[in-house]
């Protein structure tokens, strides 16, 4: 096969015929377009189509979307830096996209939501590029890590406080769903809006439902407010630096771009937690080295960001010249899927796809270029510390459903686990001013020393005659002694390890 055999401009299948009648399900042509090209969005498992795309291909292959739209996807690790990295070569200004520009991509494309231009940093480029670019990472730097640290903490307080007395729950709708709306809302300096509606709101304009315009527009609204609120009287929060950025964006770019970090870092970090929750409700192995510290929280998070990114595919850039990437010719106005998901299984990097990739982040979950996400840092921290606090908070958690029964809803962006029922041992609510902890109805340990008795323990004290006890009072007749009641916070941190954990919590 030449380089050129499957050109998508010009001599393409989709580029010249019309469509044609796919054959029935459980056909071995099934999902299969003009030019035998594979149907993306027709696809029951797209991991496998991948990989025999892979297989017949290499690592850049001819597809179709919806409308038998053609595409080409990425599919090899260095393929897609190259693709990331050379914007002179490949932009993401989707106006230059040839099937847009001849027609065949309608305004009810079914992505359109996702290729759409609008004037954002995510679209742009040059120097309008770096001003919006500029303005987000300013307010991206602003964030105190510890400060986000703790309201992560009391946002777990809170959203497990919903479930913790039932015994039972959802992982992804009760928990997966909400802890980062509910984080991002106090970031982004509205935590007043965080609900079951914004939750739902968000869930549904991401999944393309009949609607997801309404969705779409409470959540435009909502930021409307914000950034009427900032504008007015700018506040130390994400909303305040948008807006007086010397770059001076409009309340216009202030609102989409307040918009693209709200449901890019909701829909990223709530797949991120639910993947990282189930693998550690499924495999004990992968549990037992969380609990017995051969492994900690980050370098789970960052091993399940290489297993299942929380984008399968990112649409899309656009090839702004005719060129060559991995053996393909790609003409000028060609769209490209940019795939960290199959790219992260590339056997040249990655021969064993069951390798333990601890302590490596050069995966492509986050992208890479001049548009990789500024808000990485919070999607992993997000995850890190919900996940450590809701084993702390319940630390016998067990999945309810065998891990077969598990499924998800997969488009060609995205991957999402449906539902993660479990059961606990019902435990009270608990104070989210008060670290997370599964031992907050129990007394505290009491330091002791030699002459007083041991936590725990009833002490039998001596008669009126006998000399006192250290750091005990004499009684005039021996009555047992009560255990001091329980107390909300422990002491002050007694060591330098503990003092470092106490940081790096956000206490």
């Amino acid at each position: 096969m030449t380089p050129e055999s499957h050109s998508l401009t010009g001599d393409s299948p989709a580029g010249t015929d019309g469509p044609r009648p796919g054959p029935p399900p459980g056909c071995p042509a099934h999902g299969l377009g003009p030019g035998g090209l594979s149907r993306l969005h027709e696809s029951d498992d797209l991991k496998k189509l991948y990989e025999r795309l892979r297989a017949e291909h290499g690592p850049v292959a001819p597809a179709l979307l919806h409308d038998d739209v053609p595409v080409w996807v990425v599919l090899g690790h260095a393929e897609s830096q190259q693709m990331l990295r050379t914007p002179g070569q490949y932009c993401r200004d989707t106006r230059i996209w040839g099937p847009l520009r001849e027609g065949l991509v309608k305004p009810d494309f079914p992505l359109m939501p996702h290729i759409a231009w609008q004037p954002i940093c995510a679209f742009a480029e040059g120097d309008e590029h770096k001003r919006l670019r500029g303005a987000l990472d300013s307010a991206v730097a602003t964030i105190d890590f510890r400060t986000l640290r703790r309201h992560i903490n009391r946002s777990v307080q809170r959203v497990v406080n919903a479930f913790c007395e039932d015994g039972e729950a959802d992982l992804v709708s009760q928990y997966a769903e909400h802890l980062p709306m509910a984080v991002m809302c106090q970031i982004l300096g509205m935590p007043e809006e965080y609900n079951d509606r914004i939750v739902e709101a968000a869930r549904d304009m991401i999944k393309g439902t009949e609607t997801a315009i309404a969705s779409n527009a409470y959540i435009v609204e909502v930021l409307d407010r914000l950034t009427v609120r900032s504008r007015a009287e700018p506040q130390n929060d994400f909303a305040g630096h948008l807006v007086t950025h010397p770059a001076g964006l409009t309340d216009d770019e202030v609102r989409e771009h307040l918009r693209l970090v709200l449901i890019a870092a909701y829909e990223t970090t709530a797949n991120l937690l639910s993947n990282v929750l189930r693998q550690v409700l499924i495999d004990p192995r992968f549990r037992a080295q969380l609990n017995g510290g051969q492994m900690t929280v980050p370098e789970a998070v960052e091993q399940l960001l290489w297993d299942e990114p929380p984008f399968s595919t990112i649409l899309g850039y656009f090839a702004k010249q005719d060129t060559e990437l991995g053996g393909q010719r790609i003409r000028k106005g060609d769209g490209l899927l940019f795939a960290p998901a199959p790219a992260n299984v590339d056997p040249r990097v990655r021969p064993d796809p069951t390798a333990d990739m601890q302590g490596n982040r050069s995966h492509l979950a986050f992208g890479g270029g001049p548009h990789e996400c500024p808000g990485q840092d919070i999607g992993r921290v997000i995850a890190e510390v919900g996940v450590d606090a809701l084993l702390m908070r319940l630390p016998d958690v067990e999945l309810s459903i065998h891990e077969d029964e598990l499924y998800y809803t997969e488009s060609i962006a995205s991957r999402h686990l449906v539902a993660l029922p479990v059961h606990f041992t019902p435990r009270p609510q608990q104070d989210v001013m008060q670290r997370p902890t599964h031992e907050n109805d129990a007394p505290v340990q009491q330091d002791w020393h030699i002459g007083a008795a041991r936590p725990g323990t009833v002490r039998e004290t001596a008669p009126a005659a006998a000399p006192a006890p250290v750091l005990e009072p004499p009684v005039p007749q021996p009555v047992p002694v009560p255990l001091p009641p329980p107390v909300a916070e422990q002491g002050p941190p007694r060591n330098t390890w503990q003092r470092f954990l106490r940081w790096w919590r956000g206490y």
